[in-house]
Formats: structure tokens, sequence, C-alpha cells
């Protein structure tokens, strides 16, 4: 092995670049190159790993580094596929790996291969500096998170469930870096997030020429819906995890937090969020189930009238909540003439996580950003956490950047110009080798 080669987790931008470089757009994916690249790095340093597939090409990965075991196995995984930069224009290539401007540009720099490399970058160091985490450390990197995990995180937890034996806690994607709110830095850990539950909504109305409107018909009664969907919400639901988002912000916010004590009275929250605007859309979906239209189908020829149309909505549960309520709340929003039924379901994790890490993590995140303010975060997507809290495995969404207010990786991630600054990726690695170091299980501080 090179002494460039035994060295590379000081230099976790390199890593990233590298993993940039591998156009792993999905579908198709295409992730196997990638996947041998990290399985050479690991190998390299001597580092056991196991490669997993239900197709070739598409395989996932994972790495175990024992540990002194006097704690269950602590897990670092993501995705290394990218979703499509089909119809955008970038300012440099999304694939090159370019740095310009003090950032590296690319697609996957923050969802999620930036996480990948500062995650790996932790692994090798704690192997070459002979560091035994208190249980053994796990790396593992997924294929196909960005299209239903059903080649990634779904396939190794149902067909290998024995690699993951003894996890309770592990650190994902989405969490860890700044959200600014009142000029402060509110790192959001996460610690939940929202289940997918699509359906599909059916209008009825009478067919006929075209050359003979028809008042109140299909297309009437589409529109209707979807301005119903547009300019009303769901039920206001204060969740734990919300509550204790809610209660941080107002916490460090003080006297100007007062909007966020008002959010958490269900009276108030819809009235609070039209007044906060564009600033209320991060605290929106974490206090409603919510639904959004995706596709519309109506007709099938300029002449004729059609007697149905169908909308795909988007629907997302707040943890606690199951496929029935969410659609029972839509049905009374849209009234009868509107015909639902669930199109899919993911399960999520369970309502009341399993916080035994989040002091440990809100510390290390405050050390090394002493203006940071950790609070618990729901996300209003999904991830790969969903597959494996079946396995019991509480995960948090922690990939610590300590990006500048111009960076928002909830509004950049899948957008052109995703990219991340060269400075935040080395603070990650350092930020996630001192979780490894004091890791002590559920009780770590």
């Amino acid at each position: 092995m090179s002494g460039r080669s035994n060295t590379i987790y000081q230099r976790p931008l390199e890593i990233l670049r590298n993993l940039v470089r591998y156009d792993t757009t999905n579908p198709p994916g295409n992730e196997r190159a990638c996947i041998q690249y990290l399985d050479g790095l690991l190998r390299d340093a001597g580092i056991e790993t196991t490669i997993c597939a239900k197709v070739p090409e598409r395989p996932s990965l994972v790495a175990r580094l024992p540990g002194r075991g006097e704690a269950p196995p602590l897990m670092l995984y993501g995705h290394v596929d990218v979703v499509t930069t089909v119809g955008q224009v970038w300012q440099h290539p999304p694939f090159a790996g370019e740095i310009a401007d003090g950032c590296l540009w690319g697609r996957g720099t923050l969802d999620m291969k930036g996480a990948m490399a500062m995650m790996l970058a932790a692994m090798l160091r704690a192997k070459a500096e002979g560091f035994a985490p208190a249980g053994d450390l796990l790396y593992v990197a997924l294929a196909d998170e960005e299209n239903a995990g059903i080649y990634g995180a779904r396939y190794m937890v149902d067909e290998h469930p024995e690699l993951f034996q003894g996890v309770r806690y592990a650190l994902g994607e989405l969490g860890g870096f700044p959200l600014y709110i009142g000029g402060k830095r509110f790192y959001g850990i996460q610690v939940a997030e929202k289940q997918v539950c699509r359906m599909e909504a059916k209008v009825r109305g009478p067919a006929g020429h075209a050359s003979m409107p028809i008042r109140g018909g299909t297309m009437a009664k589409l529109a209707k819906m979807l301005a119903t969907l547009d300019q009303r919400r769901l039920p206001v639901h204060i969740t734990p995890v919300a509550r204790m988002l809610l209660e941080g912000v107002a916490e460090g916010l003080g006297e100007e937090g007062r909007f966020a004590r008002q959010l958490l009275d269900p009276a108030q929250t819809d009235g609070v969020l039209d007044a906060l605007g564009a600033e209320g859309l991060l605290f929106n979906a974490m206090l409603h189930n919510t639904v959004s239209p995706t596709i519309v189908q109506g007709g099938h020829q300029a002449n004729v009238i059609p007697s149905e149309a169908t909308v795909l909505l988007d629907g997302r549960a707040l943890p606690g909540f199951r496929s029935d309520d969410v659609l029972a709340e839509v049905q009374a929003l849209l009234g009868p003439e509107v015909e639902l039924s669930l199109v899919r379901y993911d399960p999520g994790p369970q309502e009341n996580p399993d916080m035994g890490l989040f002091g440990l993590l809100g510390d290390a995140l405050r050390e090394a950003d002493p203006a940071a303010i950790p609070i618990p975060y729901m996300l209003a997507a999904t991830t790969d956490a969903r597959f494996f809290a079946k396995l019991g495995i509480q995960t948090y969404g922690y990939t610590p950047m300590n990006l500048p207010p111009d960076i928002n990786v909830l509004r950049s991630a899948h957008n052109a110009d995703e990219r991340a600054p060269v400075e935040c990726i080395d603070f990650g690695a350092e930020v996630l080798y001192r979780v490894v170091q004091r890791y002590r299980g559920k009780h770590a501080a």
C-alpha cells in the first residue's frame, strides 16, 4: 500500500472528489464501480468487508472494524446513488468534482457522498491510529436509496439481517447541519422522519362532446380538488419530536422565539405559519400530515369531455400515524365526490425515538462550533432509516457540516449547482471521529 493511500483518511475531500466522479444516477444506479472504489480503500487498510447484491450492477457494502466489546456496534451508513441532473443547468459539470469558489461542486456532495467520504475517513483513521472503539464500528455503503431502496437497504435488511446483529444506533443522512433561525445556528440532529403514504384521487362526471360544455363536470371537480389542496392544510398534530424541536428553538432564541411556543398551540399553529410565510415551510411539514398532487391524468381525446380524472397524491404521514389516518384526513378535506385509494405505504420508525445518543452528538457539534445549538429534527421526507428500524436500529441523521447560510441542504440537494464548502468536509470528518472515540452505547456523554 502506498504512503498516499495509507493516509487518505487525512484527505476526506479527495475521497469525495473521487466519489462524485462516479456517475451513479438512479435510475439506473450502476453503483458497482463506486462500491468497488470504497471496498479497495477499506481492504488496503486491512478492514474486513462484505459485498452483497440483489443484481450484480447494484451492490452494497458492509465493513466492520472490531471494537472492545464494551458496547453494541455503532453503524455509519448511507447511499452512493444520486438523483438525476437531466434538465438542470450547472455552473460546473455535475460529475467532474471541480473545486471553485471554495466549494467542491457536484451531484452528491450534499446528498450524500459527502457524508460517505467523511464516515469512511473516520473509520480509516481509527484503523490507522490503532484505536479500537467501545463497540464494533460498521461502515455501510448502500445502493438505490433514491428509488425506494429495493436493491439497497430493503434487500440488505430482508436478506442479510445477520450483518447488523446487535446494532442499536446508527448515523445516517440529512442532519447535523445548521438551520439558521433568528440569526442563530441550530444544528438539527435528525431523530425521526415521515412516512410515504401515496394515494390516488379520482373524480367523475358525465362525458360528452366537447362542443357542448358541461358545467360542474369532471374537470370542474378536478379544479376544485386541486384548489382545496393548495389552499388548505390537514389537521395540526404536535408529535414528540416536533415538540422537542420547537421547545429547543424557543429556548435558543429567548423572547424572539415566541413564535415557536405559539406553534405548539394547535389553535394558533396555522395562523402563525401563515404569518411566517416562506420561513414557516420548515415547520409546516413537521406539524401536519401532508399531501401534494404530483401527476394528473384525464381525457383521451381533444373533442371528448372526460368522464373521470385521476391525481396521484404524494402523502407524508407523521410518526405514529398510519395510512388509514391520512386517508381519513384527506377524505374529510376533499369531500365525498373524491374517491381515494391507497397506492403505497411505507411504515417508518417509531413515534418516540430513542434519544440515547443525542447528548453525545450534540456535544461533539458544540465543541467543533461553539455557536451550535443542537436540536432534535424531523425530516419531512424518508431515508433508509425506515428499513433499519425494522431491526430495532435507531438512526440519527448526522452529517456534520458547518455550512454557511447561503447553502441549505434541504434546498440544494437534488438541485442544480449542488456543492459543499471544502472546509465543511474536514469539519464533518473530525466531528464524526470524535463521536467514534467517545461512543459508549446508550448512555454515552
